[in-house]
Order: C-alpha cells, then structure tokens, then sequence
C-alpha cells in the first residue's frame, strides 16, 4: 500500500493544498496556526480545523460532506409543539463568547473532552469580532439555554458547534438559523461531518468534489459581513 504524506502547513503562507488530494477521511494537512485569516483561506477550500489537546493543528475536508438546505430542514411534530408554545427567545449575535463555551463545557454522551480547545475559542472570538463568525442563542425565561455558532462566507453558513441545556434547545437553534438563512438566501449549511442526529433533521451527504463546486458558486455571492443582531426580526420560528 503506498504511503500516503500529509503536507505541513508553513506558518508564513495561507495556501493550502487541493483538499481533492486529501484521502476519504478528509484529513488535508497539519501544523501552521489559528489567525483568523489563515482559518478564512482554509474555509474558502472547503478546509477546517479539527483536533484534541497535545496533537499539531489539524485541517480536514471530509468526503463524504455533511450539508442542510434550509428549505429542506424536516422538523418533528413534538418539535413544532415546542415551537408554538412560544417558550422560548431568539438572539443573534448577543453573547457570542458564553455560546462558543458551552459548546466546549457541555458534557457529551460517547465522548470523551473537547476539540474547542482555549485557542480555537481564542481564534473563533476574533472571527466574531472580524463579522464573519455568528451565535444564535436560545433563551428561556431569560436564561441561555441553547444555542449554535459558525462563520458565515458568501451564501454558506459553516456550522460548528451546537449545544442544548435545556430539551430541544440546540434543535431550536438550527430551526432559526435555517429560517435566517433562507430570508438571506443562502445555499447551505455546511455540518461537515456526518451525523444521525442532522440527518433526522433533513441534512443529506454529498461527496467532496459536489461540495467544493457548491461552495465555489456560494462564495461568488455577497457576504453578510458584521454584527447579525438586526437580523432577529425576520426569524419566524413557526413559518420554517
């Protein structure tokens, strides 16, 4: 079998290689660092960064990618009657840094510490500052109890972490996004890697190559660059 070489990322360049070169698990290369310019050059190649405490930065482009169209999101009866009960609020962009740290802080069934280490929470804060990386938050009775966050480049949401304290809350949050993105017209929602959970949901997989021409045509759009907190008026919860 022939030895397969990952490249090395230089900490002096933002280019990375053909993420089409990578094998089936997606793993493209390691090392460099987390600028925050160096995370958007990675994203525009359908690249991010994925890895555990003591091991170099490490860049995936999984095949097959996990993608929701918004207008495809399948919603459950038991959560439509959530929804209509009207408990809960929705925020854009509030308290991004509290939402990014409980999706490092919660505790997960299956799996053992995090990947949002200090540094991608670090980096991920300067991309919210920058306008590209967005939280939605989901309140109840003033209190956070859920939410999601991603960055956000043409007409495509990257999502990347979603976490729930209360029943339904993450779910919640992925039904306002997808109502947000379908107001701004977005393509997809990239989820990135496969999951039962979002297929329940309506995410369908696609294989790399379908992925990165997607993306290419998404990022010849406008982006919504800048605080989103204006956008919370036009999430209809009960109209996705």
């Amino acid at each position: 079998m022939k030895e397969v070489l990952i490249p090395r990322i230089s900490p002096f360049s933002y280019i990375f290689p053909d993420p089409l070169e990578a094998s089936k698990e997606g793993l493209v290369a390691y090392g460099g660092d987390l600028d925050p310019n160096r995370i958007l050059s990675a994203y525009k190649r359908g690249i991010f960064p994925w890895y555990s405490k003591g091991d170099p930065i490490l860049w995936w482009s999984p095949d097959p990618r996990l993608i929701l169209y918004p207008e495809e999101l399948k919603i459950s009866r038991s959560l439509k009657k959530v929804i209509k009960r009207g408990e809960f609020e929705i925020g854009i962009d509030r308290d991004f840094a509290s939402v990014i740290r409980a999706c490092k802080d919660i505790e997960r069934p299956g799996q053992e510490g995090t990947w949002i280490l200090p540094e991608i929470v670090e980096a991920y804060e300067k991309l919210h500052e920058m306008g590209f990386a967005h939280s939605i938050e989901v309140y109840q009775k003033g209190e956070l109890a859920g939410g999601l966050y991603g960055l956000s480049m043409g007409s495509a949401f990257f999502g990347e972490s979603m976490f729930s304290r209360v029943s339904d809350a993450s779910k919640i949050a992925l039904v306002a996004l997808c109502s947000l993105a379908k107001r701004l017209d977005f393509d997809f929602i990239d989820c990135q890697i496969p999951s039962d959970h979002l297929k329940r949901m309506g995410a369908i997989e696609i294989d790399r190559a379908e992925f990165l021409s997607r993306l290419s045509v998404a990022l010849q759009k406008p982006s919504y660059i800048g605080c989103w907190k204006g956008f919370e008026e036009v999430i209809d919860l009960k109209g996705v």
